[in-house]
């Protein structure tokens, strides 16, 4: 198919799909899609970008806590978060108060999308290439591939391991800062812009979720000074140790059994007191990207909140996972706890806690909207 890619993005109703037309790929966009979609960068051949990152469902993985690897054995211990508004994520960095702000996965040590980008191909847990060259090598067999890079960065490129590698993540980034991943079209934009209106219930989640006095939500899902910002991602992109237990079925079942210690395994970070923190996630898409937490621990958003609420509530019914059963499990690192945050504001009633999760079902793109409850 020389210069083309197999798939191309169609709308149809609230549904998305990709389906197989030609495309050129003359622009770093077009030309990333191709790869996002491209299993013979994975090692067997079964795994592309997509495949943990699925555009049907909010740009995440739906089969289960954590991804299996291209070789069908490997599984890991986090979930792989959506890709929608990634974009907006700033860099990795430290802010003002010194705090560690942004970068991409779970503990921020891939600093921008493009960095995010180059880790799956290579990891041998996920897509198992097992170097650069080997990555060029699939990329000129196809020379569609050959003839973009090419004509897009210069001659020859794909005969340079490293210069072609970060020209590939260059193209993937381009094609995750395109509006297919952020289109701010959800039942909630569209009410910002006066084009639909909530229901009581949503309108009363959405005045709990940015209240100061009966929850803290906006505290860490809030990038914005106004709540009526038009790109609104629902996330600070700080890092918090909001006391997840342990996923022991996962863990079971991947045979792990060190601590996830989060922010500190990220290699720029050396400080023990960050040891158990995660990042905030956007909250864009919340009610499709399940399971949730960074390890998938929780199946239900619902669980979630009452989750959160178990901090503030007295009774001992609200200390009782609904998936399980039984009281939730201890955090899997409680000496960072993030205790202030976490006990702020009164316990919520059941009328209050579905009010949030009906306002964070507005948060989904429309494209998405069929797979609500």
């Amino acid at each position: 198919m020389a210069r083309h890619l197999a798939f191309v993005l169609a709308f149809s109703g609230a549904s998305v799909a990709f389906c197989a037309q030609a495309e050129p790929l003359d622009t770093l966009e077009s030309l990333g899609k191709a790869l996002f979609f491209d299993e013979n960068l994975s090692l067997n051949r079964t795994q592309s970008c997509a495949t943990c990152h699925n555009p049907e469902i909010g740009f995440a993985d739906p089969n289960g806590a954590a991804s299996l690897g291209d070789d069908g054995v490997s599984l890991g211990d986090r979930s792989a978060p959506t890709a929608s508004y990634a974009a907006f994520t700033p860099d990795f960095h430290r802010n003002d108060e010194g705090a560690w702000i942004g970068g991409m996965f779970w503990d921020g040590r891939a600093s921008s999308l493009e960095d995010q980008a180059g880790g799956p191909p290579l990891n041998p847990s996920e897509m198992g290439m097992p170097d650069k060259p080997s990555v060029m090598a699939r990329l000129q067999e196809n020379p569609g591939y050959v003839a973009a890079f090419d004509s897009l960065f210069v001659e020859g490129i794909l005969q340079r391991p490293e210069e072609g590698y970060s020209a590939m993540t260059q193209a993937i980034g381009a094609f995750e800062r395109t509006g297919v991943f952020a289109p701010f079209d959800s039942k909630y934009d569209r009410f910002l812009r006066g084009e639909v209106e909530l229901t009581n219930q949503e309108e009363l989640g959405r005045l709990l979720f940015f209240s100061q006095q009966f929850t803290n939500c906006n505290l860490c899902h809030q990038l914005h000074t106004s709540a009526i910002h038009p790109q609104e991602t629902f996330s600070n992109y700080e890092f918090h140790n909001i006391g997840v237990p342990v996923n022991a079925d996962l863990r079971a079942e991947n045979g792990a059994n060190e601590m996830d210690k989060g922010l500190f395994n990220n290699p720029q970070v050396d400080a023990t007191g960050e040891i158990g923190k995660f990042k905030v996630p956007t909250l864009r898409n919340v009610a499709v990207t399940g399971p949730y937490m960074h390890n998938g621990v929780f199946e239900d958003l619902r669980t979630v909140v009452l989750f959160y609420n178990r901090y503030n509530s007295r009774s001992e019914a609200r200390q009782i996972n609904p998936e399980t059963g039984k009281v939730f499990g201890m955090p899997e690192v409680p000496q960072t706890l993030a205790v202030k945050e976490l006990t702020h504001g009164p316990a919520l009633d059941d009328k209050r806690i579905d009010a949030l999760v009906a306002f964070m079902k507005t948060l989904t793109d429309a494209r998405y909207e069929h797979l609500l409850d």
